[in-house]
């Protein structure tokens, strides 16, 4: 029986997530370790997870794009992260059909890691409002 909206569904149930539905195959997930709208939506044959870190400054970009490159490069195990728009997020992919349980939490908890131990790290790029 192919994956679908009802695996994702049980998945973040049994990891006991606090999560909306806006839509079907869209799921955002709320209060994770200080994370929050973690969005996981089905695309096709993938499942595309998705979180805004903070806009992109309007002065040290370089050097903010170079810190996450080299991120990306050393520290991030699942997925990674990217400018979207104006706003720097972390986004993974992963296929749909052969997803599994495990997969699917370890994915959630490395988001989750990297936004808490990169906070640091990104934290001074962040500009004043």
């Amino acid at each position: 029986m192919p994956k679908g909206s009802e695996d994702i569904r049980s998945y973040l149930m049994k990891m006991d997530l606090t999560y909306e539905e806006p839509r079907e195959g869209t799921w955002v997930v709320k209060g994770l370790d200080g994370v929050d709208n973690v969005v996981i939506t089905v695309a096709g044959p993938v499942v595309v997870f998705r979180v805004k870190i903070m806009d992109v400054p309007l002065h040290h970009r370089e050097e903010l794009f170079r810190t996450l490159l080299e991120l990306n490069a050393t520290e991030m195990m699942h997925g990674a992260y990217g400018v979207e728009g104006d706003a720097v997020v972390i986004s993974d992919a992963l296929q749909l059909e052969n997803l599994d349980y495990n997969e699917f939490a370890a994915t959630v908890d490395d988001i989750t890691l990297a936004v808490a131990s990169h906070h640091g790290r990104l934290a001074k790029f962040r500009e004043a409002v």
